[in-house]
């Protein structure tokens, strides 16, 4: 205990320390509070930065100059001080101002922050959404737009991987799912792309609708509604009314485009009278998880369900998942599309059933959809396998950070045999009122899975997890 505490206390007197502050920044998306929880929360930051790393971004990198001149400043004065009078007292002082710069530049960081958010970032801002929304708006490209708790890198993989065999298509990139993010991504834009595939991020209530104002999508999908960011939105009713702003965009702008199809109540099209509920979704796809309870119980008339069982107007047959993959089928009348993904889990079937019938109504041939699935596989941290020299795999899902992603890998876990599993964890973060009840159920998802081995990373959530096993009268190790 204390090897580590001074580990911890070496990590703030190393020259990554003023990035290792700008990252927690940066990772916070530049809040405050979850900055300084963050901050207070981390005793040795010499493994802050061990998965992710900091973004070279124009903000980021004006933070680290800032914060390295103030580092060097202080430095500076401190020994000026002992150079302008070389006397014990002022050594001492310059030697305790040098020492106590680690534990003042956190908080010092922030004025430069409050400057930089209130009167740079705006009018730059400003310009750089704007520029982008009428890129966006001169754009022909088809654009798809994505937003849930979980799931939505993985959902924006597929669809790329899939759709770029027949079309030109482009998705943003990382975590590029802010409104700066989206535009930078459409700085880089070419203009002539088939498709545009956007990551709606939603970390407050209202996010979604801001960003769907800027991107315009076309068509869009929900992936799911848990308790991703409970703690920010305080009830899942609000997280999913806040993802569901995607469908009440595309709903309006359903609706306008019908209305200015419809005169005396016929459609220009084909002379039939459109009804409201035909003229507020039956344009525009709108894909909706509902293997999801909740983004299921959001759902409204027109939207297009997906799980691991159908899509649309499309049956899954034959599900098979192993560590070498997922195969399934995928059946419609007289049509049938034999599919092969190195994706792992029957949790999986969903996405990839949706994008191959999105893919098919785009146009794609078969022949190109099947290409497609078989060209995907496990994402970095995502339920990702490693097989090491003795043959020992693991699973890294080490950027799973949801219930409904922990609640998927235990199932796969639980269908693998032949096989000893370990499953290690620290838990969750960000489950707000709903951590105990969380934690618990996968104490009990664990043991009802009869996995053998269970290692609990120690923080303030793993007793409810071990609750959870003793509950369940876990029997392994």
């Amino acid at each position: 205990m204390l090897k580590n505490r001074l580990f911890g206390l070496l990590s703030r007197y190393t020259f990554r320390y003023p990035r290792l502050l700008v990252y927690i920044l940066q990772a916070s998306e530049y809040s405050i509070g979850d900055y300084l929880a963050w901050y207070h929360a981390t005793s040795d930051f010499s493994r802050v930065e061990h998965r992710k790393h900091f973004e070279p971004t124009k903000k980021g990198l004006l933070l680290l100059a800032i914060v390295w001149t103030i580092v060097l400043g202080l430095a500076a004065a401190a020994l000026a001080l002992s150079y302008l009078r070389p006397v014990l007292p002022f050594y001492v002082l310059s030697l305790a101002i040098v020492a106590s710069i680690p534990y003042v530049l956190p908080y010092l960081i922030i004025i430069p922050l409050v400057f930089i958010q209130c009167a740079v970032q705006p009018p730059i801002a400003y310009f750089v959404l704007r520029s982008a929304r009428q890129i966006l708006k001169k754009h022909k490209g088809l654009k798809i737009a994505i937003a849930g708790s979980f799931g939505k890198t993985t959902m924006r993989e597929i669809l790329k991987m899939v759709l770029s065999e027949g079309k030109k298509t482009a998705a943003s990139p990382k975590n590029w799912n802010t409104p700066l993010g989206i535009s930078r991504f459409v700085h880089t834009l070419s203009g002539n792309e088939d498709i545009l595939i956007f990551e709606l991020g939603e970390y407050y209530p209202g996010d979604i609708k801001k960003l769907c104002n800027l991107v315009q999508p076309d068509m869009g999908i929900i992936t799911g509604v848990n308790e991703a960011h409970l703690e920010k939105f305080k009830s899942l009713e609000r997280t999913a009314e806040t993802i569901f702003e995607l469908a009440d965009y595309l709903g309006e702008k359903r609706m306008l485009g019908a209305s200015q199809e419809v005169v005396d109540g016929s459609d220009r099209r084909g002379g039939t009278v459109i009804q409201p509920e035909q003229r507020r979704y039956g344009d525009k796809p709108m894909y909706v998880n509902g293997e999801n309870a909740l983004a299921q119980t959001y759902a409204r008339p027109g939207h297009i369900l997906y799980d691991r069982t159908r899509t649309g107007g499309w049956r899954v047959e034959n599900p098979h998942t192993g560590l070498d993959g997922t195969t399934f089928t995928l059946a419609k009348s007289d049509m049938r599309l034999e599919l092969q993904s190195g994706l792992l889990g029957l949790h999986q079937i969903g996405p990839l059933a949706a994008a191959a019938a999105l893919a098919l109504s785009l146009g794609l041939s078969p022949a190109q959809v099947k290409n497609g699935i078989a060209k995907t596989k496990p994402f970095e941290h995502r339920l990702e396998p490693k097989k090491d020299a003795g043959g020992v795999v693991m699973l890294d899902d080490s950027y799973n950070g949801n219930p409904d992603g922990v609640k998927a890998v235990i199932e796969f876990l639980a269908s693998l045999s032949g096989h000893r599993r370990w499953y290690v964890t620290p838990g969750l973060v960000e489950m707000g009122e709903q951590t105990t009840a969380i934690h618990r159920e996968i104490g009990r998802q664990l043991a009802q899975a009869q996995i053998e081995n269970v290692i609990l990373i120690r923080n303030s959530v793993t007793p409810y997890i071990e609750k959870g096993l003793g509950d369940a009268s876990y029997g392994g190790k």
